[in-house]
């Protein structure tokens, strides 16, 4: 049974705003002061779930956005994986916003030599994925983009040009997970956002398990 840790991470109105404010400089300062030090926290208190769901030891990474030099983040996260030094590589766990939403999901990035293998396996195994994954869960192959569709609307043809595109494509990428829109009152409540968080990780675990080599 995964353990519940009280948490009081929540998130307001003027959290969102932060992707609102003009300038790298000062949109980052903000996001430093007031989403940063939340996402760190959740990401401490969600990694032992998660440790206990993988059976690896799983550490939280929050995004620094070190690369920035003249465009402002449209978002932010907290990334969980089984690597003390960083996630990027690995398939792994978010949590983050963008200006309209928070979002939790599971993730392959593209510098992760991991997205070949969940190809493979999402081919071989697409029917449980479909039967898994929950109709409300959004798809995306672009992680600077807000955008996403519903599991619903995804079709056995739209995986297999999503496999293909994984296996072919170096800048591809893959995440599936929830939305929650910016005034969703959950946002408000601590424990009942940190059981939708936990419980997104583990409907998805399936997925995180099927992107690692079989042994």
């Amino acid at each position: 049974m995964i353990e519940r840790r009280i948490s009081d991470v929540t998130f307001s109105e003027a959290d969102f705003d932060v992707f609102t404010i003009p300038g790298l400089e000062p949109r980052m300062n903000a996001i430093i002061t007031t989403v940063r030090p939340k996402l760190t926290k959740l990401g401490e208190l969600i990694a032992p779930g998660l440790s206990l769901l993988t059976g690896d030891e799983i550490f939280p990474h929050v995004a620094k956005h070190a690369r920035r030099k003249v465009h402002a983040p449209n978002d932010t996260w907290v990334a969980w994986a089984a690597n003390k030094k960083g996630y990027k590589m690995l398939p792994h766990f978010q949590v983050g916003m963008f200006a309209t939403h928070l979002f939790a999901q599971f993730a392959i990035i593209y510098e992760s030599p991991h997205k070949a293998v969940f190809a493979e396996a999402l081919t071989a195994q697409l029917d449980q994925v479909i039967r898994i994954v929950p109709k409300t869960y959004r798809w995306s192959m672009d992680h600077m983009n807000p955008d996403s569709v519903p599991h619903a609307d995804m079709t056995k043809e739209s995986f297999t040009a999503m496999a293909a595109k994984l296996s072919s494509s170096k800048n591809s990428e893959v995440m599936v997970g929830i939305r929650l829109d910016r005034n969703d009152p959950v946002l408000q409540d601590a424990e009942k956002l940190y059981g939708i968080v936990l419980n997104t990780f583990e409907t998805l675990m399936p997925l995180y398990q099927m992107s690692f080599p079989s042994a």
